[in-house]
């Protein structure tokens, strides 16, 4: 392959693109599996979880605009492709989406005999949005197929998406907050864990059975070694995980962020695993990246723009988690 121009800039944008994305499901994966946990959390106890993701839920979810904006300008054939075929579960994303973030609003302002209500309203914003993001994740696995059987696996992966959220979660919470909560949140992530295996474990199944392309890659020597490492590394870091949920009570806060930093680096692995699968496809089995890119004049001038707005968000993200660091303080809206 000559690395010109032509060549290296639909590259580019496909790394940047992958690391929004991957950046937007580790933050506000935790915040958006908090809003599920509210099913399991008392009225004080929610008040906590709120004040734990304040200061950073609504800054998460630039990275997915940044995303879906590196794929509308960078990528317009396959925005096209992905968004019709995946037009309803979009438009439900961008309901629970909206929903929580009224209700992250509104349940702080109302009466307090009101105040259920809109925390019923977050946690169902919340698991939609999970549900949303986890079905389109299953059918675009399949290649964008329809049919009952892509339908019925596409569900699968929307509830595990949703456990995995929870996880991540509940690891946030062991590490942002203390006493009885923090206790239950180390239940919390023993539970949703048993999920969250079976979803990386399902879509790991399907992703070979997709497509010829991808079993070659991924069960023909020597191909295959190339991916070893990462069900390796993730099957070691789950078994590792689990085993520490059961000495977080004991140890305190000693190690309260290694949970959360586990699981990000399992979904690290798991989209690396993805990507190394369906390269250089950015529609599978339809398009690839060059294919699918825009002109390469108009991605050298996005190029620029991106070069001033990646490091300002990057660095806003930094700052906003070393000023908020530490325990959630009691929740204040004055």
């Amino acid at each position: 392959m000559t690395l010109d121009w032509p060549t290296l800039l639909p590259l580019i944008f496909a790394g940047l693109m992958g690391i929004a994305i991957l950046v937007y499901v580790v933050l506000d994966g935790f915040d958006l599996g908090i809003g599920i946990l509210f099913a399991a959390a008392g009225d004080h106890e929610k008040d906590t979880m709120i004040a734990a993701i304040g200061p950073f839920w609504d800054a998460n979810e630039t990275w997915l605009v940044l995303a879906v904006g590196l794929l509308l300008v960078a990528f317009p054939m396959a925005h096209g492709v992905i968004l019709t075929a995946l037009y309803i579960p979009v438009f439900l994303l961008l309901v629970g989406l909206i929903l929580r973030g009224v209700a992250f609003d509104f349940r702080a302002k109302v009466p307090t005999h009101r105040k259920a209500r809109w925390d019923f309203a977050f946690l169902a914003g919340s698991l939609l949005a999970a549900l949303a993001q986890g079905y389109m994740l299953g059918v675009y696995v399949l290649g964008l197929q329809t049919g009952l059987a892509a339908f019925a696996f596409g569900l699968l992966v929307a509830v595990c998406l949703a456990a995995a959220y929870a996880a991540m979660g509940a690891a946030w919470l062991i590490y942002k907050t203390e006493g009885e909560l923090q206790q239950k949140a180390i239940l919390w992530l023993r539970s949703a864990l048993v999920f969250t295996v079976l979803g990386m474990g399902a879509v790991s199944l399907a992703t070979p059975l997709a497509s010829p392309r991808i079993f070659a890659r991924w069960f023909v020597f020597p191909e295959m070694l190339y991916l070893a490492p990462l069900p390796i590394l993730s099957a070691l870091l789950f078994l590792w995980l689990w085993r520490l949920t059961f000495r977080l009570a004991e140890t305190g806060d000693t190690h309260s962020l290694k949970p959360f930093l586990a699981l990000a680096a399992i979904f690290t692995l798991g989209f690396l695993g993805l990507a190394w699968s369906f390269y250089p496809f950015v529609v599978p089995e339809r398009l690839t990246i060059w294919q699918a890119a825009s002109a390469t004049g108009s991605l050298g001038l996005i190029l620029v723009g991106t070069a001033f707005v990646l490091p300002v968000m990057i660095g806003a993200t930094i700052y906003v988690y070393r000023v908020f660091g530490g325990k959630a303080a009691d929740l204040r809206y004055d």
